[in-house]
């Protein structure tokens, strides 16, 4: 797997920013986008999968429309960071539906989330049923979001 990103040229950057943008483009219309053949164009594509650059391919969903429009950000404390514990933490955490990202920090807390529920009230019954219960959770902080100003799935820096 490529571990420097400089080693993407530009037609490697068009192809992830086109794939960004229109992840079910043909192959034919990927080719005329970035200005290669089909052949070329299929062929770094398949070494894009190969070499984990690309990872795959999903559907995207608008959360509003689904009725999850309510987002919290939960800082968590543990009580023990060792790698035992950090494990435990993270294994419990991948098993909860509305927790959207987890992130570990380098702060005054151990772990940031994003929780996306449908009002308040669900969000209260995931953090009281199931936030705080997770493995070595000592204290959490939640913030709710008011509004979405930018969220990109891939940054604009491709």
């Amino acid at each position: 797997m490529r571990n420097d990103k400089s080693e993407l040229d530009g037609f490697d950057r068009a192809i992830l920013r086109v794939l960004a943008g229109d992840g079910r483009i043909s192959i034919t219309d990927l080719a005329r986008e970035i200005g290669l053949s089909k052949s070329p164009t299929q062929a770094r594509l398949r070494r894009l999968e190969n070499e984990g650059v690309i990872t795959g391919y999903s559907a995207l969903f608008d959360p509003i429309r689904l009725g999850l429009d309510h987002v919290s950000f939960v800082e968590v404390r543990l009580n023990d960071t060792r790698e035992k514990a950090l494990s435990a933490f993270n294994a419990a955490v991948a098993r909860i539906p509305e927790i959207e990202q987890v992130h570990m920090i380098a702060a005054d807390f151990d772990y940031l989330m994003k929780i996306r529920t449908q009002n308040m009230s669900d969000y209260r019954r995931v953090l009281g049923e199931q936030i705080s219960t997770l493995p070595h959770v000592a204290h959490t902080s939640t913030y709710v979001a008011m509004q979405a100003v930018k969220e990109s799935v891939v940054p604009d820096v491709i």
